[in-house]
């Protein structure tokens, strides 16, 4: 309920800031005309909002923890909502009536009143709280810790914000424990309230499915404040499991606890000579900017069909429609890849496990083929986490020891899925993914979309040449360091795998 009255009280402002644009643009000189003339733009821009504003999880924020992550949350919001909304009143009757200049003054009064309102919330509320400098950790450290917190008060949002400031690069918060489940959902500092203590057990084992280890529980609140199940809890992951649990009266805890010999990483190591050459080529810059502008107008093109599809794909798999995972992103920071569901439950009403081929349906199984599961991502890459092309995200526990392969930002396809797709064995795949890394160009990204399409159209199919090509490169650029530069090298030593899911089964 709280998250609807949000959402109204946004819609509301949207729409103060259209009429607002509005009147300023006829400098107040209103007739009936040019009122009717403006309602099929209202009608549009309060669609667009309430879409747009559901799926960037705008509603969700609490206003007076609201942090700068919920603000460019709102610009992206912002330029979606203006876009879509002048693509549709086109459509609808090329804006008749409706001032060009209008979706200009929009774009800068609809995210002037939004962001106004959480700072002024988060002001009254904190008004005696001084900013602090934010440092950086000189020594770019790339392992962190996973952190669940368990609690909402004042200290939580203080541990956040220490967080954020002083152990960016070492401790990433999964996400929030809340002793009252009427929060579950909110957002607290850019962080989800996953669910209630009484569930944290259960909330880690989810976190795990979704590829998220967390190896420290922090309790922002004296132990004799919370219930007896929850303590019981508490003790029973600690005795039982390798994560530590944390008082933080007793102490923030920020001092990391991974280290080079923990095997549930979420950041990796780097050739940093190579990815700072890398970085320098104008044509990744440059390609940023149309991608982003890309994705924005795809999503404008597919927002009228998205509802349609998520009734589809819910009444076909059941809820949620959308499904995410936890994966290294570029130089391994985390980011949550999103997708459509195409596969039912993991297990039946019994709790029984069910066979991954029994769980494709006829809908699921059309997705996967026309990769219309991969939309989702255009918000991934909008958000700067992907790219339209790169090599494609892998599992935490996927990601081999050589990490040349993120030096660049994964994306919706690439080198190694028209080369082989699922066909070719992990080595292979991780070779041709540094391929690209090193000969990314504009060239062999035409070669990828127009190969894509016909991936598409025509199936899967493995390129042997393009395989022994890229283990070539490997072995000319001596990408195995510490050991011979041969293929049989690579695949016993940082290229190794043993086995690896083709099908990353959505385990819901």
């Amino acid at each position: 309920m709280r998250q609807v009255l949000l959402l109204g009280i946004d819609l509301g402002l949207i729409l103060f800031a259209t009429i607002a644009a509005f009147l300023l643009r006829v400098n107040i000189d209103v007739s009936v005309d040019k009122v009717f003339a403006l309602l099929p733009y209202l009608a549009f821009t309060t669609g667009i909002s309430a879409v747009t504003l559901l799926v960037l999880g705008v509603n969700c924020t609490v206003w007076r923890y609201s942090a700068f992550s919920d603000y460019s949350r709102l610009l992206v919001a912002t330029a979606a909502i203006v876009i879509g909304a002048v693509a549709l009143g086109f459509g609808f009757n090329r804006l008749d009536g409706v001032p060009r200049s209008l979706p200009i003054l929009q774009g800068l009064l609809i995210p002037t009143v939004l962001v106004g309102a959480r700072v002024t919330r988060r002001v009254l509320r904190a008004f005696e709280e001084r900013s602090v400098p934010v440092i950086m950790d000189a020594k770019g450290q790339v392992s962190c810790d996973t952190v669940l917190v368990v609690g909402l008060n004042r200290l939580t949002n203080l541990y956040l914000q220490a967080v954020a400031q002083f152990a960016e690069h070492r401790v990433h918060v999964a996400g929030l424990v809340a002793e009252n489940p009427i929060y579950v959902g909110n957002l607290v500092g850019g962080k989800r309230i996953l669910g209630s203590a009484e569930e944290l057990s259960k909330l880690i084992c989810e976190l795990e499915i979704h590829g998220v280890f967390v190896n420290r529980v922090v309790v922002s609140m004296p132990l004799q404040m919370l219930s007896l199940k929850v303590r019981s809890q508490l003790n029973e992951i600690e005795k039982t499991s390798a994560i530590s649990v944390e008082i933080l009266t007793e102490g923030l805890g920020l001092t990391p606890i991974a280290e080079a010999t923990n095997e549930r990483k979420t950041f990796f190591e780097f050739d940093a000579v190579d990815h700072a050459a890398f970085k320098k080529q104008r044509y990744l810059r440059l390609r940023r900017i149309v991608e982003r502008v890309g994705a924005l107008g795809m999503l404008v093109l597919i927002t009228p069909f998205l509802p349609a599809l998520a009734l589809l794909i819910a009444f076909d798999v059941g809820m949620p429609v959308v499904f995410w995972q936890q994966r290294p992103g570029l130089n391994g920071r985390p980011f949550k890849l999103y997708k459509f569901r195409t596969m039912i439950a993991a297990h039946d009403e019994n709790g029984v496990r069910v066979p991954d081929e029994d769980r494709f349906s006829a809908i699921g199984r059309f997705m996967r083929y026309t990769r219309l599961d991969e939309l989702p991502q255009l918000f991934n890459i909008l958000n700067g986490e992907m790219s339209f092309i790169g090599p494609r995200p892998l599992l935490p526990i996927d990601q081999p020891a050589q990490t040349a392969r993120l030096h660049v930002r994964p994306g919706l396809t690439g080198w190694a899925q028209v080369m082989g797709g699922r066909a070719i064995s992990p080595s292979d795949k991780a070779a041709l993914d540094v391929w690209y890394v090193h000969n990314a160009s504009l060239a062999v990204d035409l070669k990828i979309i127009f190969h894509t399409i016909k991936m598409i159209i025509c199936g899967e199919r493995v390129d042997d040449a393009a395989i022994r090509g890229a283990w070539s490169d490997l072995e000319r650029r001596k990408i195995c360091a510490g050991s011979p530069t041969t293929k049989e090298a690579c695949h016993a030593g940082t290229f190794a795998r043993g086995d690896e899911s083709e099908v990353v089964p959505e385990l819901m």
